[in-house]
């Protein structure tokens, strides 16, 4: 591919923004295509001078481990389904606030804060809610508790942190990065390319993903309770409490609990808004990170749970923040047994197992995939049940052909 325009065109494209923070011609936009999520536009194209440093920061058009990704003392049974792990701990952040307002325990949240306050780092970049447009997402670098503490809480909504790479690059320390599992890929492949971001990449926090759904759902779910966007003022889809209500409060009121669904109710109800893009990335876990943070579905949640989260310790930096943060009295976890892991994302072993079989139906049709190494996908996919690899193809095919996908999309 030539530039970033054909990825985005081939709908490979995952929303990072980590080609806008590349460009060395400052060339690219990033636009927001409800139906879609956030995408790269070139400016005047002609003049753009094909460095292909775009594509070579591009986990949409690529993603594969290294040996610069590479750990010892990994635990060997999780390596096929969820990448390196070193350790596993469950558990949650000793601040209450946070806890109650995180997403599952809040401990991305508190191990930013013990980097910042106690490791001299200089913010966290991460996503927050737009004020203006409460159902858009905007990058923000968070310094203090209140800065965290106001933005608590996952954005089932297009995000693109890595569109200011730049602010980590020109902070006077290092920064915390806190991303989604495509998030943290174009980071560590941008730092391969600047290394002023390199050296100022304190530490990477990811978190679990199922895939993001675009704008068009988030619209949707509102028009489903019939409230107009314009009237909203604020929008949590998890949070206060574990896993959390989708809730919206609107301009002039004080009281959202009559505009709310459960978890499961919104989440069912985004999920099938998510672009096709989604369902070809095997990391749900984000392996390319320190330390990632995710739900522990093993277990039924009963009410009024504050909330509890996983934590994988995947390098050897992760470790030493862990167990300084815990030191420190900033989260309070317990080691825990590995097949806790297994057992509490089923849901994306069994998606990662698909992938092998819908990039060969992709193939067949001569539609241009994305380059996926190390990942285990024909062994994960030789793992399904007959039944399951045959609608892993098929499905795709059906897909392929009701909706056109061996045609590239005209211009956005």
């Amino acid at each position: 591919m030539k530039n970033i325009k054909e990825v985005v065109a081939w709908r490979l494209c995952v929303g990072c923004g980590a080609c806008k923070y590349i460009c060395p011609q400052s060339k690219i936009t990033l636009v927001n295509i409800v139906d879609q999520g956030i995408r790269p536009v070139i400016e005047e194209v002609e003049q753009c001078n094909s460095c292909t440093d775009c594509l070579k920061v591009c986990p949409g058009l690529e993603t594969i481990y290294s040996e610069a990704f590479s750990v010892h003392g990994f635990i060997p049974n999780l390596k096929a389904g969820f990448g390196t792990v070193i350790e596993v701990w469950e558990g949650y952040a000793a601040n209450k606030d946070i806890r109650y307002n995180g997403s599952s325990g809040g401990l991305a949240s508190a191990l930013a804060l013990y980097c910042i306050k106690e490791k001299g780092m200089h913010g966290a970049l991460h996503i927050a809610a737009s004020k203006d447009e409460p159902w858009r997402n905007e990058t923000v670098l968070s310094q203090t508790f209140s800065d965290i503490l106001a933005r608590t809480g996952s954005r089932y909504a297009p995000a693109s942190p890595c569109d200011s790479l730049m602010k980590i690059e020109a902070a006077p320390a290092p920064c915390v990065f806190i991303g989604k599992p495509c998030d943290v890929a174009g980071l560590r492949k941008a730092q391969m390319l600047r290394s002023a971001l390199n050296e100022n990449v304190g530490v990477a926090i990811g978190i679990f993903c199922a895939g993001t759904p675009s704008t068009m759902g988030t619209f949707e779910l509102l028009k489903h309770y019939k409230i107009d966007p314009k009237t909203v003022s604020e929008i949590r889809y998890r949070g206060k409490g574990w896993p959390g209500m989708f809730r919206v409060l609107l301009r002039g009121e004080t009281s959202p609990s009559f505009y709310e669904a459960s978890y499961r109710e919104s989440w069912g109800f985004l999920n099938n808004y998510r672009p096709y893009r989604c369902y070809l990335c095997p990391d749900g876990t984000s392996e390319f990170a320190d330390i990632s943070c995710g739900d522990p579905w093993y277990r039924e949640v009963s009410e009024d749970e504050l909330g509890f989260s996983l934590v994988l310790v995947r390098t050897e930096k992760g470790r030493e923040i862990v167990q300084g943060a815990l030191k420190a009295g900033y989260v309070v976890l317990k080691k825990s047994d590995p097949k806790i892991l297994q057992d509490s994302q089923k849901n994306l072993l069994l998606k990662r197992g698909a992938i092998w079989g819908r990039l060969m139906a992709m193939k067949m049709f001569g539609i241009p995939t994305p380059r996926l190494q190390g990942f285990s996908l024909f062994s994960n996919w030789c793992g399904l049940p007959a039944l399951d690899q045959i609608r892993s193809a098929l499905g795709t095919v059906r897909r392929i052909l009701t909706r056109k996908y061996f045609r590239p999309m005209k211009d956005y």
